[in-house]
């Protein structure tokens, strides 16, 4: 049996309330799911773990209720300063929040291996993160055991598990985590 994952990245498809115009709904980029469904993914990780949460800043409070229902707890958070403005109803969001929570006893990263709370980065496909932050991750848990909820390739040394990745697809996330049919789990 594959290890459990202690380093979990999620990036998930919140479903928005609000939309100018139907050419305006993020339905239009990819499928996006409710809060409750989103919690009903809980992984199944090692018993001292860490997640990173990507969260807009209107979703906040669904990403600390999904962060909760996952059963973990909020640290800190990091945010990514994009390039230039996008969207935005009230201002014009530049950045995003990526909340760092943790279960267990899982240590903070070594003094060494801490690095700023800003991480720059071009703003490219609709909803897609900047490839720095995995070797963001990478630094601050080098000895992790990395999964990635909602992904959309895979990544060496990361289990992916989402519809962009199809070969992960089959079955349930939870027989995902336990290593069938994934080939990248354990390192």
């Amino acid at each position: 049996m594959a290890m459990l994952p202690n380093v979990i990245l999620a990036d998930p498809p919140w479903r928005y309330d609000f939309a100018v115009s139907p050419t305006r709904k993020i339905e239009n980029q990819y499928p996006t799911m409710e809060i409750a469904d989103i919690c009903d993914l809980k992984p199944e990780t090692a018993d001292d773990a860490i997640l990173f949460l990507w969260g807009t800043s209107p979703k906040l409070r669904e990403a600390l209720t999904v962060m909760e229902a996952w059963g973990f707890t909020y640290k800190t958070n990091v945010v990514w300063i994009k390039d230039r403005f996008g969207m935005g109803y009230y201002a014009r969001s530049q950045h995003e929040l990526l909340l760092i929570g943790t279960k267990g006893k899982i240590s903070p990263p070594l003094p060494e291996n801490r690095q700023s709370s800003i991480i720059k980065g071009k703003r490219t496909q609709h909803s897609r993160k900047p490839q720095c932050t995995y070797t963001y991750i990478e630094k601050l848990y080098p000895d992790g055991i990395f999964m990635e909820m909602f992904a959309r390739n895979r990544r060496e040394d990361w289990g992916a598990w989402g519809n962009e990745v199809p070969e992960t697809m089959q079955g349930t996330l939870k027989s995902y985590i336990a290593g069938e049919g994934n080939d990248n789990q354990t390192r």
